[in-house]
């Protein structure tokens, strides 16, 4: 802190030399007051700046580093769907995810984020589709031609594009031929028929995989596997006689 004060030599007489002293004692007196006020608020192992009215505090090197010296404690909700990196929990719905399986195959397995899934659904019914259009062909054919071997038209032979046309008609048998038409027709048809119950039967796996793989989507699958186990006192249910035993009980 520094004082200045201008007065004129011509004019200093005894008593203004008197004054001036009291002035400067009362100023340096003040100034000690208030330095002593100020270093008692602040750490001895700190550096103050004093520059009129601002304090400036310092910290040493070989101080309390508050930073390094705390432990961070982070309480979380139950309830609250944010997790401890400030990211969303995802916790998907199971009667959503049925309902989207249910309008599409697969949306249920997207939902769910089982990506891995989907192949698996697309494959299962592009290749039961496949089938199923194949046996339907072949069951058109087959029975269109068992029908024209049971009328009485002379001109529908579809049964013969099933041969060469080295082969003849007349060197058939016609009851041969008419027992294998009708048991191609009705393997093609048996054929068919498991296919769309396939087709039906992915549809409600893809519908319940979505259900169940939503409701355990938190489900702990931990291999950690434990067991406790205690002395008991049973009661034989024969003749009522206690006896020992050993209690166990698994936890996973």
């Amino acid at each position: 802190m520094k004082v200045l004060f201008t007065i004129p030599t011509s004019v200093i007489t005894y008593r203004h030399r008197l004054v001036f002293t009291l002035m400067m004692l009362w100023v340096m007196i003040g100034a000690s007051i208030d330095m002593s006020a100020q270093s008692a608020t602040v750490p001895p192992d700190s550096a103050v700046y004093l520059d009129g009215e601002i304090l400036i505090r310092e910290p040493n090197h070989y101080g309390y580093d508050e930073a390094a010296d705390t432990i961070p404690t982070v309480v979380v909700d139950e309830n609250s769907p944010y997790g401890l990196d400030g990211k969303k929990i995802f916790n998907p719905s199971p009667d959503r995810a049925v309902w989207l399986s249910a309008l599409f195959p697969g949306l249920g397995q997207i939902y769910n984020r089982r990506y891995w899934k989907l192949p698996i659904v697309v494959g299962g019914f592009m290749g039961l589709g496949y089938a199923t259009n194949w046996n339907n062909n072949q069951l058109t054919e087959y029975s269109q031609a068992y029908r024209d071997l049971m009328d009485s038209d002379p001109s529908t032979k579809s049964y013969m594009n099933f041969f060469p046309s080295t082969v003849k008609e007349e060197d058939l048998d016609k009851t041969w031929l008419t027992n294998i038409m009708k048991r191609r027709r009705d393997f093609y048809r048996r054929n068919r028929d498991l296919c769309i119950i396939c087709l039906v039967g992915m549809y409600m796996l893809c519908m319940v995989d979505a259900y169940v793989d939503a409701s355990l989507a938190h489900f702990d699958v931990s291999p950690d596997l434990s067991i406790d186990w205690s002395p008991t006192l049973m009661i034989s249910p024969g003749d009522r006689k206690p006896s020992l035993g050993l209690n166990w009980a698994f936890n996973f």
